[in-house]
Order: C-alpha cells, then structure tokens, then sequence
C-alpha cells in the first residue's frame, strides 16, 4: 500500500518562495508517476505538476510553468514542488499524488481521476 504525506506548507508574502515535500512509501514498481495538486476554496482540484520517474519527465500547469519545479529523490522516498514567485492565486491546499500504473505519456497529462494514492494535504497561503 502506497501512503503520502505532505508537509512544508505555510504562509508567505508575495513573490517569496516554498518547497513542499511529499514522503512516500509502498511502491512496487520502479517507476512511479508522481504529482502535485491543488484545491482552493470554492474551486475544483487543479493539477500543478507531474513527473514521471521512469525518465524524471516533467510537464507543468501553464500557471506554474518558470515558477515550480517538481523533483523526486529516490533514496530518500520523497518528491518536492519547489514553488517560487509565489503570487496570491497560489493560495490553496497542496495534495501530493502518485500512481504506479501510468505511463510516462499518460502521467503528463496530469488527469485527476488517474490517481490513486493521495496525502491529506499543506496548505499554502500567499499575501498580497
């Protein structure tokens, strides 16, 4: 069984920087496809970016695209959304994602519903 828990959430001004990390455990394939979704108040979970550890291919929201990046490091069992310029409209619940049946070109297309294994969430908060 899969578990993910985020942590690194908090509140920032405008245009400063966070890293999220996400610790996961129970994989049984090599490669994993991993994610970062969020969801804020009043609007639908969004997908934010995926990164396919088979080739360490990413692909990113267009909001996001220069600001974040998505990394995974296998030794330790953790993958990271390294978040910078933060503006105010990132403000939302930050869930980590994962699934081990995606291909690679399947995982970029970030679906929401591909997902299986989900953490329970950090919440980012950015004032103007």
């Amino acid at each position: 069984q899969v578990h993910l828990m985020e942590s690194g959430g908090n509140s920032v001004e405008a245009g400063g920087s966070l890293r999220l990390s996400c610790a996961d455990s129970g994989y049984s394939y090599a490669s994993v496809c991993m994610a970062w979704f969020r969801q804020a108040p009043g609007k639908e979970r969004e997908a934010v970016a995926v990164i396919y550890t088979g080739d360490d291919s990413t692909h990113y929201a267009d909001s996001v695209q220069g600001r974040f990046i998505i990394s995974h490091e296998k030794a330790k069992n953790r993958q990271y959304l390294q978040m910078n310029s933060l503006k105010p409209e990132d403000t939302a619940m930050y869930y980590c994602a994962a699934d081990e049946l995606l291909l690679q070109r399947r995982c970029l297309e970030m679906a929401i519903a591909d997902f299986d294994y989900w953490g329970q969430g950090t919440q980012v908060t950015v004032s103007s």
